[in-house]
């Protein structure tokens, strides 16, 4: 048994996605970041960077924190969607996203989303960045049917931030390779049911 400690973020989706996918039990341990459940000391314990998600594996009772070591963890713990053959394309393009993809995005969040107008300088910059970004994946996707070879973690650490499109104020149809890529993992049943966990009613955006 997996216990998730997530939100209804794209950091914590790519894990829930990726539990559904592999088909380990688990449950699920809100941590609302509005309530700043993140800080409470027992939260800490698990994830000391106050981050979501983290999970603790009953079976061996490994505690982690960071989304993209969980992934590599779920995969080798599974012999699931990390495939050795596509190995270092994989762990390419995962810390990509984490290194690029999240980071931009999420402050993008906050200043074009939440804040907007608050800083022309900032937002101004993090479009200039995200259409980068963007293009980057699309390139990929042109001659790729998913982004490291077979459907992988690399995948599903990407499609949750670009899930935000519309918070980035990105039209997909700029980037026809991202959405066909985009739509083709949201019609996955896995991916369905891991993106509203915990479960508030939020529905998958279609372009």
């Amino acid at each position: 048994m997996i216990n998730l400690y997530t939100w209804s973020t794209p950091n914590g989706r790519k894990i829930s996605i990726m539990l559904e996918e592999t088909g380990l039990p688990y449950v699920v341990h809100p941590v609302d970041l509005g309530k700043n459940d993140q800080f409470d000391e027992g939260f800490l314990q698990i994830s000391p960077n106050n981050k979501i998600p983290a999970i603790v594996d009953e079976e061996n009772g490994c505690s982690m924190m960071e989304s993209g070591a969980i992934l590599m963890y779920l995969a080798e713990k599974t012999g699931m969607l990390m495939p050795e053959a596509y190995r270092w394309q994989i762990l390419e393009w995962l810390m990509w996203q984490m290194s690029g993809v999240g980071p931009n995005c999420g402050q993008a969040h906050h200043y074009m989303h939440f804040s907007p107008g608050v800083n022309e300088y900032t937002e101004k910059r993090l479009k200039v960045e995200i259409q980068r970004l963007y293009t980057v994946l699309d390139d990929r996707l042109e001659e790729n049917e998913f982004v490291a070879g077979d459907y992988s973690i690399a995948d599903i650490s990407l499609w949750p931030w670009v899930s935000r499109f519309e918070w980035h104020r990105v039209d997909l149809d700029e980037f026809e390779n991202v959405k066909r890529w985009y739509l083709e993992t949201a019609g996955r049943p896995a991916v369905q049911k891991g993106y509203d966990i915990p479960e508030t009613g939020s529905e998958i955006p279609i372009p």
